[in-house]
């Protein structure tokens, strides 16, 4: 019997590298498409000799989608920017490129398409990433209607961006600092408020839509059992870092300081991507990333979600200082 082909777009970052052994595991074989195929070597031994393959392929370049989904019986598109610059643009990769996805997919015959938007896509909203988010979908569904799209909140995992980040500045700065609106010694001056899903959960999902054709169609939002604010975000990174840091609370206002500084530094130094928040960033963190309860979510794919205190150990310990592990080392004996 022959293999079923899934390809992935943007199978090389944190969702992809979970999904792509989720479908090598299921029996899949799995079709890698990334810019740099280098990059993404590392999941070849997720699957058995062969059964996962890459092939070079930018979301912006038509072309070079229709050859990358050739052949395929299901068709993922997990890419993404978090900086609307030059020519990988908000527009240019979450609307046009999820169009040429769509296209190509409805062409090469895929009876399946996964595409991953993000929690909070909205053609109204004042972010240009929520917006292009919401225009991506819309293109999606006129191109290949029976597309599953997945909204998912803040994810975290070992590979994230979110925890790690706050561990490295747990290691370097004697503050761990966030934003809030109100008086941040006040009960609600917390901050914004996220409802963190785990990868591992993310990605069983996925494969759950891609194996399943009840799920074609259909949108999801997908979020853990939890709601978190910032401030209980950073005191997980101080607790489980052992570093103690003062956790320090301040007004948004203080963001657009660090803007105008980020923009600076990136100037002067020719920087591509900024060091710091961007202006849309900060609009998104203050909306918070939260469920709407208005679409399915982790429930209808049979998911209880993971608690992020149950993952997140196991890779901020990376961030505590050398002898703190060896007095819990010492300790356990």
């Amino acid at each position: 019997m022959t293999q079923k082909l899934a390809v992935v777009f943007g199978g090389s970052g944190l969702i992809g590298r979970y999904l792509v052994r989720h479908l090598a595991a299921a029996g899949w074989r799995v079709r890698v498409a990334v810019r740099d195929t280098r990059k993404a070597q590392f999941l070849k031994p997720a699957g058995d000799l062969g059964q996962i393959s890459f092939i070079p392929a930018s979301i912006t370049n038509p072309t070079e989608v229709a050859a990358a989904v050739h052949g395929a019986d299901a068709v993922v598109n997990l890419v993404g920017v978090l900086f609307d610059i030059g020519k990988r643009s908000f527009q240019a990769i979450h609307v046009d490129g999820a169009a040429n996805v769509a296209k190509a997919a409805a062409q090469a015959g895929a009876k399946t398409l996964i595409h991953v938007s993000a929690l909070g896509a909205d053609a109204n909203s004042d972010s240009a990433y929520a917006r292009s988010k919401a225009d991506g979908e819309a293109a999606v569904r006129a191109a290949f209607p029976a597309a599953t799209i997945f909204r998912p909140s803040v994810v975290f995992g070992p590979e994230d961006q979110f925890f790690n980040l706050y561990g490295l500045i747990a290691q370097v700065s004697p503050f761990l600092p966030f934003f809030t609106n109100t008086n941040p010694r006040s009960p609600e001056g917390t901050g914004s408020k996220f409802q963190l899903v785990y990868v591992g959960d993310v990605a069983s999902a996925l494969l759950q839509a891609i194996t399943d054709q009840k799920h074609a169609g259909k949108t999801y939002e997908l979020g853990g059992s939890r709601v978190y604010s910032m401030r209980d975000v950073v005191e997980i990174v101080n607790r489980e870092t052992m570093r103690n840091r003062t956790i320090l609370g301040l007004p948004y206002i203080t963001a657009w300081g660090q803007i105008a500084l980020g923009w600076v530094v990136r100037k002067l130094l020719g920087l591509g991507t900024p060091l710091l928040p961007s202006a849309d960033q900060i609009k998104l963190l203050k909306k918070g990333s939260v469920l709407t309860g208005n679409l399915p979510g982790l429930e209808a794919f049979g998911i209880q979600p993971t608690v992020a205190e149950t993952i997140v150990p196991s890779y901020l310990k990376r961030f505590r200082a050398l002898q703190q592990n060896k007095k819990l080392r010492i300790a356990a004996r």
